[in-house]
């Protein structure tokens, strides 16, 4: 095994030296084209072109076969046109009108394979950027599908979850013999579910804002639905592009929920339907939520603040959650309940 690791890795070197071999190769041929296209317009050529044809020649090698065989491509031709096509001719003579010509030779092809070592230095590091901003955008897209993947797994068991503990509440009402204790476990059972229908409605994978329309909309239509008073019937006007983070939408829902629950439970007690009226608004910064119902209305001396309703507490307390300010007050027809908050 280690011998084949190690001839693995010989046969790496030698085909890496084969090709710079190559590389070095083919710069020296294109040397000969350039000398012998060079030797063949001698003729045809007033004298001071030396280097005519091996200016391309330089570019050209260190474009296609890189910086090393450029230089070595420099110094050949250099040589060569020195030799052969700077008078005296075939001859190494430096004087000083040689010496000028070969430093005007040396400083344009040095300024040449510089900046064509450059360009391709350049190009090179882009497309390394471009496949590694390539190999990242793909990483994160497939972070990004696994994590909205696990987040809707995650939301599904939560919303399970709460169903199950709100099942469980329900179920638990059988064991109670006080009449209290049942119907506070049919309440926190009723709860739990709705938290369990608000939260998987609700939360999206980006934690963006919800729309309100919609969701209260559908909201309300299975609290009505799950009355079991076939004659209730709702109107919903909620404004349209409303929106409200996830933290605010789900006090706003679970009030909301609360004032339905209690048109219900309390409104149409001894009825079997009514109307309830759900209205949401804005109001310059604000958001108005009301509610209203054309049911009994509430009793004599009805005080909110004095009211030990766990559902009315829990809904004063989620409207100072949300720095809003929640009112209960007869109509002239029912009962009516109303949110003011800032709209956040």
């Amino acid at each position: 095994m280690t011998r084949a690791v190690m001839g693995d890795g010989s046969f790496g070197a030698i085909s890496s030296g084969w090709r710079a071999a190559l590389r070095y190769g083919a710069a020296l041929l294109l040397c000969l084209i350039a000398a012998w296209a060079r030797a063949g317009l001698h003729a045809a050529l007033p004298p001071g072109y030396p280097f005519l044809t091996f200016f391309p020649t330089v570019i050209i090698s260190t474009f296609l076969f890189g910086r090393g065989p450029g230089i070595l491509a420099a110094i050949v031709c250099g040589v060569t046109a020195w030799y052969a096509f700077v008078p005296p001719f075939y001859s190494f003579t430096l004087d000083g009108r040689t010496s000028l010509a070969l430093g005007f030779y040396a400083v344009v092809v040095a300024v040449d394979v510089m900046l064509i070592d450059s360009m391709k230095r350049a190009n090179l590091h882009l497309a390394m950027e471009r496949e590694h901003s390539a190999r990242i955008a793909q990483e994160r897209g497939a972070l990004a599908e696994r994590t909205e993947m696990l987040f809707h797994e995650l939301q599904h068991r939560v919303s399970n979850n709460l169903q199950m503990v709100g099942a469980m509440l329900s179920l638990q009402q059988s064991k109670v013999a006080d009449p209290a204790a049942r119907q506070s476990l049919a309440d926190a059972g009723a709860r739990v579910q709705t938290i369990g229908r608000i939260q998987r409605k609700l939360y999206a994978t980006g934690g963006e804002q919800v729309p309100l329309d919609s969701f209260l909309t559908d909201l309300a239509a299975d609290l009505i639905e799950a009355s079991g008073k076939p004659g209730l019937r709702h109107v919903m006007a909620v404004e349209p592009k409303l929106f409200l983070a996830p933290q605010a939408a789900i006090p706003l829902a679970l009030i909301m929920a609360e004032a339905v629950a209690n048109a219900i439970e309390h409104g149409f007690a001894d009825r079997p339907g009514g109307l309830i009226t759900i209205t949401l608004c804005r109001a310059g910064e604000r958001l108005l939520l009301t509610i209203g119902d054309d049911g009994v209305g509430l009793p004599p001396g009805f005080d909110l603040e004095q009211v030990t309703s766990l559902g009315l507490d829990v809904s004063r307390n989620l409207a100072r959650q949300l720095d809003g300010e929640m009112t209960l007050e007869c109509a002239r027809q029912g009962t009516v309940m109303r949110l003011d908050l800032p709209l956040q």
